[in-house]
């Protein structure tokens, strides 16, 4: 009988927050192996006893069967003394660092999950807060860490006798699954339509149902905030909710109940479908049929629409009891992040919505779609959000301090930087509202709350009119102001650090230049912190100064201006 040795394994990456401690516990189970896993300062540590071969099948397992969710780094393996022990066992975790914390995002509903949700012989069968350890909420559930369930949304929600031993089974998927759920003691849902409330799941989805085949537009609660939904081939209801919001021209992202069904609207290519059901399930911007059945009022005189797949199991209900395409646009006034009060939703929601489907799962911070576009064969982030932020980098060289950066104010993010690593959050929106404001701030004081580091300055776009500045101000921190286009060259030359001297072109909206005028398209010589500006498109009046990069008309007219046309349109 060979000889057993014993092997000590780090692995770091996203691999807390994931389920991965249960899946090397059963990972150890099918091999063999004996010994021990727990979690220390952000990685994942395995003793780990048994033959060669079986340690090497083992090894070679742990990155290759990784739960989806995760995102494991290289093993760290080196031999050490046996501990003879007679089982694998879950060890209690030490506290995190923060240069080893690994904010998880959300996930969209597993496989398992989607079998388990359709099977009527299962007890969780149509529940739309079904989850495990490889699906559900994370970002958006967690309110601090350890990522344990008292410090999560859940807390509230006391574990019944059935989902306690799924809970504390080893063996099981929802070992330790913190937003762990059943009909009998999880969330439930609420449809509230005028003077008429429709208590429980079923009867709820089943009003919903009926009032968007009736034409009604439906505030849906969701993971990340709340959909507003209508038919999506039905005319009325998608010119309705464009005159309610009010977005008269803006195009409105559909949801699809499966990729044949999108196929029928739009076309497609490999990369994208890949893309439509990756982990992420976000919106990708496709080419329309000329045959789809779509309103032609989702995308007016564009040859592109937003389209997404379910990515919860209340989304994948709802698309499959409607059985058609649904417009799911941000359940927000113009610009404002995507709202998750019940109530305030109810309130700010109740001149767009006929009727309201909520949830009794709190939503702790706000993160919207993701938007994607496959180019030249790769996705590109358009829009980070659900699934696909808190999103990480790796500095090429350490921080001397940690920064936080307030972003732009339009489409603003934020991202926290110390170290070698920069987090970038989810979208938050316009910074022209008191709600945008406020959630700035409470992504700012999360972020930094949750990796456990205080930022010690505030990176600013120098325009001095930003929405931002009296955050920066209040926050007593020192500052450091970039100017708007040297930004984006700057994040370009990040991406390529071996080079010494750069030519960018920088073609963006309007920021303001060094030179206190409105710039735009602009081509800079140099590198990050000495750019020099060497050329740049014509300058010309822009009535209405910033205005004009919300409504190009302006800038349309000032041309004509220019070269001495008349502007009937402005």
């Amino acid at each position: 009988m060979p000889e057993r040795v014993a092997r000590f394994i780090t692995i770091g990456g996203r691999v807390q927050g994931v389920g991965f401690r249960p899946y090397v516990y059963r990972l150890a189970h099918r091999h063999d192996i004996t010994g021990w896993v727990r979690n220390v300062n952000g990685a994942v540590e395995i003793h780990a006893e048994g033959t060669p071969a079986q340690l090497q099948r083992f090894n070679e397992a742990l990155l290759s069967e990784a739960p989806p969710l995760s995102a494991p780094g290289p093993l760290a393996v080196a031999a050490c003394q046996p501990e003879h022990a007679e089982a694998f066992s879950i060890r209690v975790s030490t506290a995190s660092s923060s240069a080893a914390i690994h904010l998880p995002p959300d996930g969209f509903v597993c496989a398992d999950c989607l079998a388990e949700l359709h099977d009527p012989a299962n007890r969780r069968h149509r529940y739309p807060f079904i989850n495990c350890t490889q699906c559900g909420p994370r970002y958006t559930l967690i309110t601090a860490l350890p990522y344990d369930r008292p410090n999560t949304a859940m807390r509230d929600f006391t574990l019944c006798p059935d989902c306690r031993r799924e809970y504390e089974n080893p063996l099981d998927r929802r070992f330790h699954a913190e937003p762990i759920a059943c009909p009998v003691c999880g969330p439930h849902l609420q449809l509230v339509s005028g003077e008429e409330t429709h208590e429980g799941d079923q009867a709820a989805l089943a009003a919903t149902v009926a009032a968007l085949r009736a034409g009604k537009i439906v505030a849906v609660k969701g993971v990340g905030g709340y959909h507003l939904m209508c038919d999506a081939r039905n005319d009325a209801a998608v010119t309705t909710l464009r005159a309610r919001k009010p977005r008269p021209a803006k195009p409105l992202a559909v949801m699809f109940r499966d990729l044949k069904a999108l196929g029928e609207a739009v076309h497609t290519t490999p990369e994208q479908e890949v893309l439509l059901d990756s982990p992420e399930r976000p919106i990708v911007l496709l080419s329309k049929r000329a045959d789809t059945r779509l309103s032609d009022h989702i995308a007016p005189g564009l040859a592109e629409i937003g389209c997404l797949l379910p990515y919860s199991p209340l989304h994948d209900l709802l698309l499959d009891d409607f059985d058609g395409p649904l417009v799911a646009t941000s359940g927000n006034l113009s610009g404002e992040p995507v709202l998750t009060d019940t109530h305030e939703a109810h309130t700010r929601l109740a001149h767009i919505a006929d009727a309201f489907l909520h949830h009794n799962r709190p939503i702790v911070r706000p993160a919207d779609d993701p938007v994607y576009r496959v180019i030249a064969g790769v996705p590109r982030p358009l829009r980070l959000g659900r699934g696909s932020a808190p999103l990480e980098f790796e500095l090429s060289a350490p921080l001397a301090e940690p920064l936080l950066a307030l972003g732009s104010h339009m489409k603003n993010t934020l991202c926290l930087a110390w170290g070698t690593r920069a987090i970038v959050s989810p979208h938050i929106g316009e910074l022209d509202t008191v709600r945008s404001l406020d959630t700035l701030a409470q992504v700012a004081a999360d972020l930094q709350r949750l990796y456990q580091v205080e930022a010690s300055r505030l990176l600013v776009d120098r325009h001095p009119g930003y929405g931002y500045r009296r955050f920066a101000r209040d926050s007593r921190l020192p500052l450091a102001e970039v100017w708007h286009h040297h930004a984006h060259a700057s994040a370009l030359a990040w991406e390529y650090p071996d080079a010494d001297t750069w030519i960018v072109f920088a073609w963006d909206g309007v920021g303001l230049g060094d030179d206190q005028t409105l710039w735009g398209g602009e081509a800079f010589t140099g590198a990050p912190g000495r750019w020099q500006r060497a050329a740049s498109f014509r300058p010309f009046r822009l009535p209405g100064g910033d205005k004009a990069g919300r409504e190009p008309w302006r800038a349309a007219a000032a041309l004509l201006w220019e070269t001495g046309q008349s502007a009937p349109f402005a």
